[in-house]
């Protein structure tokens, strides 16, 4: 009786990859629709940045958005940043420096004051930290993980 050997690394291999593949561009989709839903509405112009990219070489996929603002909303400004290490006390922003199509609203928390000659400026405090981002990784991280197996499952069988 002999006994055959059969290597099937190169196959393996191959529906590993795939599937790791696959789950980051899910995990990616995932993640981006939450965060996107997770995003304050005021403007809308960084809600609609977030995107996701995947780099499959590296195995890993990357979630964000290039805008500066979504830093702020992650992390929060002033008083109310996250570590409590932001600027205390206000600030202000003159007015006629702000070029958004709306003031700015930091949850309500800007006023507009004026100056000794009558300049208008916005006053804040800061911004509260929403954390989209990290809001949307630990509602979909039991969920991401049951998937991943479910894929590798699909992709190699039992």
């Amino acid at each position: 009786m002999s006994i055959q050997f059969e290597d099937n690394r190169v196959q393996v291999k191959a529906a590993i990859d795939s599937a790791i593949s696959a789950f980051l561009h899910e995990a990616g989709g995932e993640m981006q629709a939450r965060t996107v839903r997770n995003s304050r509405t005021d403007t809308e112009q960084t809600k609609g940045s977030y995107e996701y990219k995947v780099n499959e070489s590296a195995r890993e996929c990357q979630i964000g958005s290039n805008l500066e603002n979504a830093i702020w909303e992650e992390f929060g400004t002033g008083e109310y940043a996250l570590k409590g290490n932001g600027r205390k006390g206000a600030w202000y922003v003159p007015v006629d420096t702000y070029t958004g199509s709306k003031k700015p609203t930091y949850n309500g928390k800007v006023v507009i004051v004026y100056g000794k000659n009558g300049k208008k400026f916005y006053k804040t405090n800061g911004k509260t930290p929403n954390r989209p981002l990290d809001n949307a990784f630990k509602s979909l991280k039991t969920k991401l993980i049951k998937r991943f197996g479910q894929i590798l499952t699909d992709k190699i069988g039992r």
